[in-house]
C-alpha cells in the first residue's frame, strides 16, 4: 500500500509506522492552508517514523520546515510522539486539549520511579498478584525505567477548546470534544462539502475514537492526587452519540483506512459495549477483583497469551467497564474485600 493517500480537497494521510506494535502504522493527516500545511497528528517518536513521516511530506512536495501547525487528537506517543521534533524544525504551533495536556504535564513533571510506584499500587489495589507488580518494583530499583519512551512529550502551546472552529486560514475545522480513550481527545470535524460529493456533512478526522473494526481501548488516566471517581467508560458512550449526530460524509481515523456510515459504525460500537456490559453482569455473579474479572474477559487471545504490558491495559479497561455498571447500579464493591471485588446487583 502507498504511503501517502491524496484525498481530495486538500486533504492526504501519510502512513507513519509504529515500531514493533500490531496496528503497524498511525495515518497521519496533511490540511493545506492559506499558511501553510498543517499535521493533524504526528506519529511515534522514532528515527524510522521521522525518516517515513519526512518522505512522506516530500512526496507531497512539502518540507518539514514549511509545516504552519499541529493539531493533536490526543497525547499517546503513536499520534503526539514527533510533535516536539516537528516543532523544532519549523516554528509550529502545537495544540491539544486541555485535559490532555494535563496528562503529559503531569508525565513531563513525575519521576519515572514514582510513576511505576503508581502503576504498581494501582494494580495491586485492581487484585494482580504480586508476580505481576515484582517487574515493575525491580524496574523502579534498578533506574530501567529511565528508557521507557514517551516519558517527555513536547507540551502544547495552543489549547483546543470544545467546539471551537480552529484558526487555520480558508478552512473550517471544527473541534469536537470525544472524551472516553484519552480524557482530552478530540475529533476533528471539516465542515466543507465532500470533494466526491458523498452525501452527509463534511468529513471527520477521528484520531481513535472511532475506527472501522477497531474498539479503541478505554481505560484510566487519573492523577495520583485527585481521588475523583471518574467514567471514561460513560464519557465514551456519550461521545460516540454525538459524533453520529454530526452526519459526516466520511471519516478520516488515525488507523487502518477511510470509511463511510459514521452512524452505523456508531452504532456498532454501542450495541458491542452494551453486550460487553451484559456479559460481564453474568461473570459478577461470582464477586471479582479487577484483575480477575479481566481473566474472565473476551480479547483478541487468550489471557495466557497476552503480553505483561497489555494485561495492564486490559486490567485498566476492566475496571472502566466495572465503574460504568457501578454508576448504573448494575454492579457494587462487595464491603469488607481487600483487593475491592465487584458483584452483580440482584
Amino acid at each position: 500500500m502507498s504511503q501517502v493517500t491524496e484525498h481530495g480537497g486538500g486533504v492526504w494521510s501519510l502512513r507513519v509506522p509504529i515500531p514493533d506494535n500490531p496496528l503497524g502504522h498511525t495515518l497521519v493527516h496533511v490540511l493545506d492552508t492559506d499558511r501553510g500545511p498543517v499535521l493533524i497528528d504526528t506519529g511515534w517518536d522514532d528515527p524510522d517514523s521521522w525518516t517515513e513521516l519526512t518522505g512522506g511530506l516530500a512526496a507531497l512536495g512539502i518540507s518539514v520546515r514549511d509545516v504552519h501547525g499541529v493539531v493533536i487528537t490526543h497525547h499517546h506517543p503513536d499520534h503526539h510522539g514527533l510533535s516536539g521534533r516537528v516543532r523544532e524544525e519549523s516554528g509550529a504551533w502545537v495544540a491539544m486539549h486541555a485535559a490532555d495536556t494535563a496528562v503529559v504535564r503531569r508525565t513531563r513533571e513525575s519521576e519515572p520511579e514514582a510513576w511505576l510506584d503508581y502503576l504498581a499500587r494501582k494494580l495491586a489495589a485492581a487484585g494482580a498478584p504480586e508476580e505481576h507488580t515484582a517487574p515493575l518494583l525491580a524496574a523502579r530499583a534498578s533506574g530501567r525505567s529511565r528508557a521507557l519512551p514517551g516519558l517527555r512529550p513536547a507540551l502544547p502551546d495552543r489549547e483546543i477548546l470544545p467546539g471551537e472552529l480552529l484558526d487555520l486560514a480558508g478552512r473550517r475545522l471544527r473541534a469536537v470534544w470525544t472524551p472516553g480513550h484519552t480524557p482530552g481527545h478530540v475529533c476533528l470535524h471539516l465542515e466543507e462539502h465532500h470533494p466526491t460529493h458523498l452525501p452527509g456533512h463534511g468529513r471527520l478526522f477521528s484520531g481513535d475514537h472511532l475506527l472501522p473494526e477497531i474498539s479503541p481501548h478505554i481505560g484510566l488516566y487519573e492523577d495520583p492526587d485527585d481521588h475523583t471517581v471518574t467514567d471514561p467508560l460513560g464519557d465514551y458512550l456519550d461521545s460516540l452519540e454525538r459524533i453520529g449526530r454530526l452526519g459526516a460524509a466520511e471519516v478520516l481515523p488515525a488507523h487502518q483506512y477511510a470509511f463511510t456510515d459514521a452512524a452505523g459504525r456508531v452504532r456498532e460500537l454501542l450495541d458491542h459495549h452494551e453486550e460487553r456490559l451484559t456479559g460481564l453482569l453474568s461473570l459478577l455473579a461470582t464477586p471479582l477483583t479487577p484483575w480477575q474479572l479481566a481473566e474472565r474477559m473476551e480479547w483478541n487471545r487468550p489471557w495466557e497469551r497476552i503480553p505483561y504490558g497489555s494485561r495492564n491495559i486490559a486490567v485498566s479497561e476492566a475496571e472502566a467497564h466495572v465503574r460504568r455498571l457501578v454508576k448504573l447500579g448494575r454492579a457494587e464493591a462487595v464491603p469488607g474485600t481487600d483487593p475491592v471485588a465487584y458483584a452483580a446487583v440482584r
